[in-house]
């Protein structure tokens, strides 16, 4: 792994662990599916002009357009839908460690479901990790957290880990810009539905919400999204997904520096040892 690879993806990481900062900060001023759909519209739309500029091909391959529609479905819409409707309830802290444990979930339904050989490190990382979002989903509870809003976040959690399976085995085939906008715009339209069935579409736009607004949708959005599919076409989904050990880590501390979130002993303990086990499993991966 060069220091190029190294630096897009503690660069990625940051970024995707800000998200939950400021998703946090715009739920409480505007419907979240509604909102979410704008969001990956505007998203979707901009990383599909930026595309074209590139000169990049609406022809993509078999395995990126099973990258768009599940992608579309299951991240923009179930998973990132999901969150922004949890952290109406929940703090953007619980929200980053729910879903920073992905890759314990991918690596469990792909253990237990498909049958993956998983050395010992693996399992000592799986036990590890669930152990560490136990410390912390049990220290939250007691403080009474809102228990629906935990089970949204899990829910979306599980859905990525799902289409995270799902994908391996996609080819590459370039244009990947052109990818990142179009499954944007599957979330959106799915969210949409959502929103025009469940939500009444009332905006309170201010400053805060606005820079809120624009910052998710271009950077975690666009720009994340970007850097992550440049990282594994670099240097494989294996190798570029030992980064997300990094995300209970940034996302916590963010959500306390900028919203002031409460930082108890257990959450510190807790975030360390999954941090430790998200590592373990992703190392275990790469030796084998």
């Amino acid at each position: 792994m060069d220091v190029k690879a190294i630096a897009m993806g503690l660069a990625f990481a940051l970024i995707w662990s800000s998200a939950f900062t400021s998703a946090r900060i715009i739920v409480t001023q505007a419907p979240p599916l509604t909102i979410s759909a704008l969001r990956f519209l505007l998203a979707g739309l901009i990383a599909l002009a930026l595309a074209k500029a590139m000169g990049q091909s609406w022809r993509l391959t078999r395995g990126q357009w099973r990258m768009v529609v599940i992608f579309g479905i299951c991240q923009n819409a179930i998973y990132l839908g999901l969150n922004f409707v949890a952290m109406q309830t929940v703090e953007a802290s619980l929200a980053a460690i729910i879903a920073s444990s992905m890759p314990l979930l991918v690596a469990l339904i792909g253990w237990v479901v498909l049958r993956d050989r998983i050395s010992g490190l693996g399992v000592f990382g799986l036990l590890v990790g669930f152990a560490g979002v136990a410390l912390i989903m049990g220290a939250r509870i007691a403080g009474q957290v809102d228990m629906i809003g935990v089970a949204l976040c899990v829910t979306g959690a599980l859905a990525l880990a799902v289409a995270t399976l799902a994908m391996r085995g996609a080819s590459a085939g370039g244009n990947l810009m052109m990818v990142v906008g179009l499954q944007m715009l599957v979330g959106s339209a799915v969210l949409a539905v959502a929103a025009l069935i469940f939500e009444d579409m009332v905006i309170n736009w201010n400053l805060e919400l606005g820079l809120a607004f624009a910052y998710t949708t271009l950077v975690p959005g666009v720009l994340a999204t970007f850097i992550w599919f440049v990282l594994v076409a670099r240097i494989g989904a294996i190798k570029a997904a030992t980064f997300h050990f990094l995300n209970p880590f940034f996302g916590v501390l963010i959500a306390s520096l900028l919203l002031s979130e409460r930082l108890g002993v257990w959450d510190v303990i807790g975030v360390a040892v999954i941090t430790l086990g998200i590592l373990a499993v992703q190392l275990s991966k790469q030796k084998a």
